[in-house]
Parts: structure tokens; C-alpha cells; sequence
């Protein structure tokens, strides 16, 4: 199949059991807009294409075929597995600004290690909910 944002979406459709009336209705459009994404001749807005995200459980880069693999869709999934790809992007994304002002690495590294204390408290809440050390 096609690596494009057409046939994703037809595969993720087609995975999930559904008709493009149905996957319409869902989205809240018309089956005619899913079926011309589905041959690349129109692409969703970033609502639609959020609403996608949302219903097909997987993330926009999958969708816009920016990366080979749906999302951890029926999967177990570790916390840190994920906090480690959100590390790894914030560290190479382009352009990442806050508050109109461009990150520097030193930025980004701040907030990583926010997030690593952040991680590390819930952790522990977590293993006292749960009846651990």
C-alpha cells in the first residue's frame, strides 16, 4: 500500500471495521470529504485531523506517514518508553518556542529535567497507591 495520508487513513478505516459513512459521522463530516482523503484529493483540516488521531488512537505523524508505525494501539505501554520519545523529540524539534521566544538547548534541558522530577514524584505516588516500596 501507498505511504500516503490517503492510505493510511483507508487502512486505519478498513482496520477498524468501518465504512466511510460511518467513519463520516464519527469525524462529523460528509462521507464524500472521507472518501476524496482517502484518494488524495483533498486533505482534512488540523481538526479533522485531530478528530482522526482521536478515533483511530494513533498520532498525526502515523497519519501524515512521517513514521512507519501506528501508535502503541491494543499494546502495553511503558511510562518512561514514552517520556523518552517526548525527550528525544523536544530535543530535536525545530523551531520550539516559548512564548514567541526560541528554546535554547539549556531551555530544553530545564524543561526535560522538570519532567524527569515530575516523573520520578508520580512514580513514587504511583508505587503507594499500588501497594510497592
Amino acid at each position: 500500500m501507498k505511504n500516503t495520508l490517503g492510505s493510511r487513513i483507508k487502512e486505519l478505516r478498513k482496520n477498524r471495521d468501518l465504512t466511510q459513512q460511518q467513519l463520516a459521522k464519527l469525524l462529523g463530516i460528509s462521507a464524500s470529504s472521507v472518501g476524496m482523503y482517502e484518494q488524495d484529493r483533498r486533505k482534512p483540516d488540523n481538526e479533522t485531523l485531530l478528530k482522526l488521531c482521536n478515533v483511530f488512537d494513533t498520532s498525526a505523524d502515523y497519519i501524515l506517514g512521517k513514521v512507519g508505525t501506528t501508535s502503541r494501539v491494543g499494546k502495553n505501554v511503558d511510562v518512561a518508553d514514552v517520556f523518552d520519545e517526548f525527550t528525544e523529540k523536544l530535543m530535536l524539534q525545530q523551531g520550539l518556542m516559548f512564548d514567541g521566544t526560541p528554546l535554547n538547548d539549556n531551555d530544553r534541558m530545564k524543561i526535560v529535567d522538570a519532567l524527569k522530577v515530575v516523573a520520578a514524584l508520580a512514580k513514587q505516588e504511583h508505587k503507594k497507591s499500588v501497594g510497592g516500596d
